[in-house]
């Protein structure tokens, strides 16, 4: 199979590359990347030819941070509905965190979803469960469940409270030279709080959730990092003290990186309606002033990496109290077309710290080789319009989820194609959509 895509604009920051291109895809790598390229010289004959004219082609995009409830909850997402929706998204390779049920804590559990995961249209890696069962009172094997597929380890969903525990985790993940994802909750400092601290909790008679409940978990395990000398990720950045952490972890030479989510750099507590389950998410949104403080942190290169925390529920979950409903936005379908609307259209971000953002620095932090569209790379490309406008809708998702409070908003950029090993697993189709 050979796909060649014509007179696109190409932009790969880990080969240096941007400015029109024509590239050809053969053995599911990327083949030839030239400015003008001559199938007849090349003896050559594309199976499939797409016009890039006017799009911008760019390494498909890396989520570290997805809940596809495989196994235990597959009436909110499977692994192979939530999969669609990636591909949908953009996305040709998403991280599967492990609170499902049970818990990815066992070689038979890691092995299961990546079985099941052949069957996706993208790379699923599973992210082991620190703990058994997530309960934070015994440690897994975690070498084991790495050897059997897992790609790095986590407690998400909560933290790990025992700091004496969680350091030695993060010793065995330095041994072994893999990455700990923070999901940095004070769960007690948090008790039944819904949303954020502030005037507006107060307005809607709802129990808060004040930063310090992600600050005080943010700071220790930072310091816990640089003690067992662990590479160490933080999740869902959500406060100006989280963002303020890392610059001065990175200052210090901290092996620390950090991500955030399309509805932290646009939405404050101060955009909630009112008592609407589908604004109820975990960290919560915040106040105006940490909203500015990650959009800085993006535009600065602190955050590393936009991820989506795609955390799907039904229906009827979310369609409840905040003080009824689960935390968790859906954002895999999504999350694209905020970012470039909100942060590429604005001035924020570049079209290269995008794509640094979403495809290039997720790859470093777990190792593998992908991110670049460099000749002999695995063919993993997104292919975009970026003038494109619409309306998201929510009812038309791949995902089993719909649970966003995005719902008829407008954004630019839409997701044309999405290539995974060479072979297109979703194409944008007129009506599809509209």
């Amino acid at each position: 199979m050979i796909t060649y895509i014509k007179d696109g604009y190409l932009i790969d920051p880990a080969s240096g590359i941007e400015g029109h291109f024509d590239l050809l895809i053969k053995d599911k790598k990327v083949w030839k990347v030239a400015n003008k390229l001559n199938l007849e010289d090349l003896n050559v004959t594309a199976d499939k030819v797409i016009d890039g004219s006017g799009k911008f082609i760019m390494p498909g995009f890396i989520d570290l941070h997805v809940h596809l409830r495989e196994p235990g909850y597959e009436y909110k997402e499977t692994i192979l509905s939530g999969g669609k929706a990636a591909a949908a998204g953009g996305f040709t390779t998403i991280c599967a965190m492990p609170n499902t049920k049970p818990a990815l804590d066992s070689v038979e559990v890691i092995t299961s979803v990546i079985t099941s995961a052949k069957n996706a249209p993208v790379n699923v890696y599973p992210i082991a469960a620190i703990t058994k069962g997530q309960e934070g009172t015994l440690l897994n094997d975690i070498a084991k469940l790495i050897d059997s597929g897992a790609i790095a380890i986590s407690e998400d969903g909560k933290s790990v409270l025992d700091s004496g525990l969680y350091a030695k985790a993060m010793r065995q993940a330095a041994k072994l030279g893999i990455v700990v994802f923070a999901h940095c909750e004070d769960s007690a400092l948090a008790a039944d709080g819904v949303m954020n601290e502030g005037r507006k909790s107060k307005e809607l008679g709802l129990p808060g959730i004040s930063n310090g409940v992600e600050d005080i978990i943010t700071a220790r395990d930072i310091i816990l990092s640089k003690e067992t000398g662990a590479k160490l990720h933080l999740c869902h950045c959500s406060t100006k003290g989280s963002t303020y952490m890392l610059d001065k972890a990175k200052e210090c030479g901290l092996n620390v990186t950090g991500e955030t989510c399309p509805h932290y750099f646009i939405l404050s507590d101060e955009d909630i309606p009112g008592d609407d389950g589908n604004y109820k998410m975990n960290p919560p949104l915040r106040a105006k002033e940490d909203v500015e403080a990650i959009k800085e942190a993006l535009k600065n290169d602190i955050l590393d990496v936009i991820a989506t925390d795609h955390a799907p529920h039904s229906k009827e979950e979310k369609d409840q109290t905040m003080l009824k409903a689960p935390f968790g936005i859906v954002g895999l379908e999504t999350a694209f077309s905020l970012t470039w609307t909100e942060l590429v259209k604005t001035g924020i971000l570049t079209y290269k710290q995008v794509v640094e953002k979403m495809s290039v620095n997720p790859a470093k932090i777990l190792g593998i080789d992908r991110g670049c569209i460099g000749e002999g790379y695995e063919a993993d490309i997104v292919i975009i319009d970026p003038d494109v406008e619409y309306f998201i809708d929510k009812n038309k998702f791949f995902s089993k989820g719909s649970n966003t409070p995005f719902h008829n908003r407008k954004v630019c950029g839409r997701v044309l194609y999405t290539i995974v090993s060479g072979d297109v697993k979703y194409e944008y189709r007129e009506g599809l959509y509209d």
